[in-house]
């Protein structure tokens, strides 16, 4: 078997690796579960190229991630749920119906035109999705997938809830909410009680995604730089120690500190 354009080549590939014959005794032994969290890295690592800027391995990492909804599909065409053709149709199916200014007669003459279209649409589709599980009530929140970030989570529940007025009217306020929260954690700390101290600080965490939300900041994208931020860094303080004649965790805090503002006074700089 060739390598090949055609997506069809990458189903045959995939179908023969999962022959019950001649496949591939690891690809045989796997099922939704045991690939689920092969399919969240690969989108971490197309986002990471992306941030990157480098587009050999956005190319290759693109491919990966394509391989993910190819191999669930074909499991599921195995079990008898659907096929890949089931999957193609659907995404195809619901773009065209999320999208009547482009393939219907409704009309949008801006961006916020068409995500008003957008908004009412799943609205639909939320209350058709309800009654299709038995659900008695629709939630704005229901289709904030439980397996997000956490951080990216808190966000997104934030902004479901912000689109039927549940909301902070102005950035002060979050950051009022912010600094309320940041005394309660020290409250709990001071206090001695570890169960408060776990709560308030998921409590803070929440705020400060809604913050983020306010200010127009992806939480999740500033926590990531935030970590490269800090482990460049670091990786400088190891360096200077190094130079120095002596393991870092040798040095003690003083001589670490003074390295570290060294990087952030030339970072400073710039």
């Amino acid at each position: 078997m060739q390598p090949s354009r055609d997506i069809s080549r990458l189903i045959e590939i995939m179908a023969a690796l999962r022959d019950p014959d001649d496949g591939c005794p690891w690809d045989l032994e796997q099922d939704f579960s045991t690939i689920r969290h092969y399919t969240i890295e690969e989108a971490y690592e197309v986002a990471d190229a992306i941030e990157r800027q480098d587009f050999h391995d956005l190319k290759e990492e693109l491919g990966d991630l394509l391989l993910q909804p190819v191999f669930h599909a074909q499991m599921a065409k195995e079990a008898g749920h659907f096929d890949i053709g089931d999957v193609v149709y659907a995404i195809t199916e619901k773009l065209i119906r999320r999208h009547p200014h482009v393939f219907g007669e409704v009309t949008a003459d801006s961006a916020a035109g068409a995500q008003v279209n957008w908004e009412a649409i799943k609205t639909q589709e939320r209350a058709a999705k309800a009654a299709r599980r038995g659900d008695e009530v629709t939630s704005v929140l229901n289709d904030v997938p439980q397996v997000l970030p956490a951080l990216a989570r808190a966000e997104k529940l934030t902004k479901k809830a912000a689109k039927v007025g549940f909301d902070w009217p102005d950035f002060a306020s979050v950051m009022a909410k912010v600094e309320e929260e940041v005394a309660e954690v020290a409250e709990a700390q001071q206090a001695g009680d570890k169960a408060a101290v776990h709560e308030e600080i998921g409590d803070l965490l929440f705020a400060v995604a809604n913050l983020a939300r306010h200010a127009g900041v992806d939480a999740e994208a500033a926590l990531r730089d935030a970590n490269a931020k800090f482990t460049r860094r670091f990786h400088y303080v190891e360096g200077r120690s190094r130079e120095d004649g002596i393991e870092p965790k040798d040095a003690g805090l003083d001589r670490l500190d003074g390295y570290w503002n060294e990087i952030r006074a030339a970072d400073k700089a710039k």
